[in-house]
């Protein structure tokens, strides 16, 4: 039965091979936060092996990938319709237009490791060349125009709870891109011999046994520190009306005396999301003191926009101090193209930002806030990029993600940019704590376990005692290289081989 349907995928010509890779990256998708249907993945690789097999040029190859890709980022995208719904009135033109033209671009990212593994042996070397090419492909996505990481095929072993928390463990070896790499050779088992399917079973078995041994290690001591995140659950639609500006501010207060009661006096610090504050911090002493004043003397680490001294704005995170003191400040440095600023090659006409958008910081750094151990500091979108979010000269106790997805709606957007910032927390052995304006507010230990969680569209507060960092992970110290080189190692093997393919019965044409 399997035979006779790998034989007639790899016969399809034309639209109907097109359409079959366009429905296996569908499938795939199912795979990804939070659905987490991973059948789809192990129909959907295969499928597109068989597609690459059947190809007659690397060029037809390629074209099947970004079928592939194609859907796979439609549907594992399609919550960015979500933010252009907000400013409809302004951007209507763009709801049909975004999702299929950004992941029309992302499919290149797909089209190149078809092709790679169009050039290897079929079997067992083309299924290592897709999966080491995908990874160097996912790599370049990440620094491409300033980069676009989001739902590497890593991530759909996040499930909630246990089982999650078990095969993540991993990430802690060789970060999201070296899940990634295992997650497509399991995948692509099915196509294979049976002693690729055992070994695939054993390699799984050494998954499981990797990530329950590392979750049963004693955690060092928690610090005697307790984190207040507050959750004010402010439309997106009412955030920057001015004539809200006042209670948006005093509901924060108030859930922040909430917050802080609730610690009875022991150690705090409070975080309030990503631009929460509608007062200009930096600027206005009597907001400043405000909110020293309900924080009860803790340290307040709060979202607001900045401007620089070339009148740009910046979206920060200050450290309020006792009397309403500036401790420090972090500037965000990974922007949203589009959506923060406008890159330079964008002609005029077609900038959705105005003035060019936000000014970018220098880059990751941590913050040294007297009463707080030190702080690694994420806002919103650069949680996503494994490898780059600590400064490793002067390497935090902890990380704090604030966000604010109230763009997105109540879509799988937030919930896979809450998997992302999880994965970053095991990768770095760092405890992460996530305050976000609408949800998902969450706190994860240093293996990347939920302590506490506060969902979507609820008003509150979550009080958590900080857990502690643990010993650097093998990523945090060999870092993106690690996955890279095993990438380029699994292509150098699938080439060791001599190419053969068998053109008995193949037309030749295809298209």
């Amino acid at each position: 039965m399997l035979p006779s349907l790998t034989d007639r995928l790899g016969a399809l010509r034309g639209w109907r091979a097109d359409l079959a890779a366009f429905l296996g990256g569908v499938g795939s998708a199912l795979a990804l936060p939070p659905l987490f249907v991973l059948p789809g993945l192990l129909i959907g690789i295969p499928a597109l092996l068989c597609l690459i097999r059947g190809a007659r040029t690397a060029r037809v190859a390629a074209r099947r990938g970004w079928w592939f890709g194609f859907g796979l980022y439609t549907i594992g995208l399609y919550w960015i319709t979500e933010a252009i719904l907000i400013e409809a009135a302004r951007f209507w033109w763009l709801v049909p237009l975004a999702v299929p033209a950004l992941a029309a671009v992302l499919a290149v990212f797909a089209a190149i490791p078809a092709a790679v593994a169009w050039r290897a042996r079929p079997g067992w070397p083309m299924a290592l060349a897709l999966a080491g090419a995908w990874v160097l492909s996912d790599l370049a996505r990440q620094f491409a125009a300033t980069g676009f990481p989001w739902n590497p095929l890593g991530s759909v072993w996040e499930f909630p709870g246990p089982p999650g928390d078990i095969m993540i463990q991993a990430a802690a070896l060789a970060g999201v891109h070296g899940l990634t790499l295992a997650t497509l050779l399991l995948a692509a088992t099915p196509l294979l011999g049976w002693a690729w399917r055992i070994g695939g079973l054993v390699l799984l078995g050494l998954w499981c046994g990797f990530g329950v041994v590392r979750l049963n290690q004693p955690l060092p001591p928690a610090p005697d520190l307790t984190v207040l995140l507050i959750q004010g659950n402010v439309e997106q639609g009412q955030k920057w009306d001015r004539g809200l500006m006042v209670s948006i501010f005093q509901r924060y207060l108030s859930l922040t005396r909430e917050a802080v009661a609730q610690a009875h006096g022991h150690p705090a610090v409070v975080v309030w999301p990503e631009t929460a504050s509608p007062a200009l911090l930096e600027n206005d002493g009597p907001a400043r003191k405000l909110i020293a004043e309900a924080a009860g003397g803790a340290p307040a680490l709060i979202g607001a926009v900045r401007f620089d001294e070339a009148d740009r704005p910046r979206n920060s995170l200050f450290a309020i101090g006792p009397g309403g003191t500036i401790e420090a400040v972090y500037d965000k440095w990974h922007l949203v193209p589009f959506g923060e600023y406008a890159p330079g090659w964008v002609p005029e006409a077609l900038q959705l930002v105005p003035g060019g958008g936000f000014a970018s910081g220098p880059g990751p750094r941590t913050l040294f806030v007297p009463g707080l151990p030190p702080v690694g500091v994420l806002i919103c979108y650069e949680a996503i990029f494994p490898g780059q979010v600590i400064d490793e000269a002067h390497r935090p106790a902890w990380i704090v993600n604030v966000t604010n997805d109230a763009w997105f709606g109540n879509s799988t957007g937030p919930r896979q940019h809450l998997a992302a910032a999880r994965m970053r927390a095991v990768e770095e052995g760092l405890p992460l704590l996530r305050a976000a304006n609408t949800g998902i507010s969450a706190a994860f230990d240093a293996r990347g376990h939920e302590v506490a969680r506060l969902g979507m569209q609820q008003t509150g507060f979550l009080a958590v005692r900080l857990p502690p960092a643990i010993a650097l992970p093998f990523f945090a110290k060999a870092g993106l290289w690690l996955p890279g080189g095993a990438a380029m190692l699994l292509i150098i093997v699938s080439f060791a081989t001599r190419k053969t393919r068998g053109t008995v019965g193949r037309p030749k044409i295809d298209t």
